[in-house]
Order: structure tokens, then C-alpha cells, then sequence
């Protein structure tokens, strides 16, 4: 089952926190929610700095499940819903309105800088890039093992080209960006 959050056309037409034209150097953020409503608000506040720059131009939530909190909190943000039962990546594509699309898992916070990191890379690169990498603070050997066997596959972290994600194009090594994501401890 798919559904946009009530009131997701008028967010798309210009109101809400994720409204407003289409800009080529814009990102969709896709957040996947696996940890509830608080952490979703976690995430979510933590790019409005980044819609005030003009960076994230629209927001797609991928839940298990319909809930009512995270309907209201989507709704609140201006972003789209998306709930089917084995919710993919690939699921959030398919609403996103930007080339870019930023993936990441309710409780994550992007740190210091990640904006004007972000934003050189999407003006710079080319599609075929395709991927690219947040460092993630403690990541240790499990890090080290997730980027030598799991190049290729798209996580939470990950900038990713529309095309990657629909299998247009085959994504190259992650580039390795200098910003930071960092886990909100209260969700772990």
C-alpha cells in the first residue's frame, strides 16, 4: 500500500517546509523509518537548515506500516509518505522530485559542514558518479567491513543518482565525502 500524506499536493505547490520550484542542484532526502515518530523529528529537524539553503527541496518518509503520528509528522514537514511492507530505497524513488537523493534512517543527524559539502558535490558530478559516502563517526571494523563487501549497495548515508536507484546506471566506487552522519544516541 502507497499514500502521500494528507495535504502532500499543497506542500508540493509551494507551502510546507519541503515546498517550491524545482531546482536541478536540489536533493530529495528519503528518510526510512524503522525507529518511530521521535526519531523521524530527529532527522527531520536536523535538515532544516539545509531547506533554508536551498539544498533539500522535498522530503520522502518510507514507513512498514501506516501510522497515524508519522502521517501527521509527514504532513507537518511537507514531505510524502510512503508505506509498503518491504519498504525499499527504490520505494521513495518513485515519489522523490530531484535527481539526487539523499538516503538515510530516522536518527540519523548530518553534522557540521554537510550542506556545503553536499551542495559542491551535486553541482559538480556527473550521474554517472552515482554514489556517494558520508563518513559515519564510530563506524570501526564493522564500517571497514560494509566498504570493502557492500561497495555497491545503497544504505543509509548514501547520496545516490535517480538512476542508480531505478538500475539505469551502474553506480562506481562511493565517493568518499568529508561530512559526517552521526546517530542520535537516544535511538542508537
Amino acid at each position: 500500500m502507497r499514500t502521500k500524506s494528507r495535504g502532500a499536493d499543497e506542500y508540493l505547490a509551494g507551502e510546507g517546509l519541503f515546498g517550491g520550484a524545482i531546482d536541478k542542484d536540489m536533493i530529495t532526502v528519503l528518510v526510512r523509518v524503522t525507529h518511530g515518530p521521535e526519531a523521524l523529528a530527529a532527522t527531520l529537524s536536523a535538515l532544516v537548515p539545509a531547506v533554508a539553503a536551498g539544498l533539500v527541496g522535498d522530503a520522502v518518509i518510507l514507513a512498514r506500516e501506516q501510522d497515524e503520528v508519522l502521517a501527521k509528522v509527514a504532513d507537518a514537514a511537507g514531505a510524502s509518505l510512503v508505506v509498503a511492507e518491504n519498504v525499499s530505497w527504490r520505494d521513495g524513488v518513485e515519489v522523490a522530485r530531484r535527481e539526487w537523493l539523499l538516503c538515510l534512517d530516522d536518527g540519523d543527524i548530518p553534522q557540521e559542514g554537510w550542506i556545503r559539502v553536499l551542495d559542491r558535490f551535486v553541482g559538480l558530478a556527473q550521474p554517472e558518479q552515482g554514489l556517494a559516502r558520508f563518513r559515519r563517526h564510530g563506524a570501526g571494523m564493522s564500517g571497514l567491513m560494509r566498504r570493502v563487501f557492500l561497495r555497491s549497495r545503497i544504505h543509509a548515508g548514501d547520496l545516490v543518482h535517480r538512476r542508480v536507484l531505478l538500475n539505469e546506471v551502474k553506480a562506481r566506487t562511493p565517493v568518499r565525502l568529508s561530512a559526517r552522519i552521526e546517530r542520535d544516541p537516544v535511538f542508537g
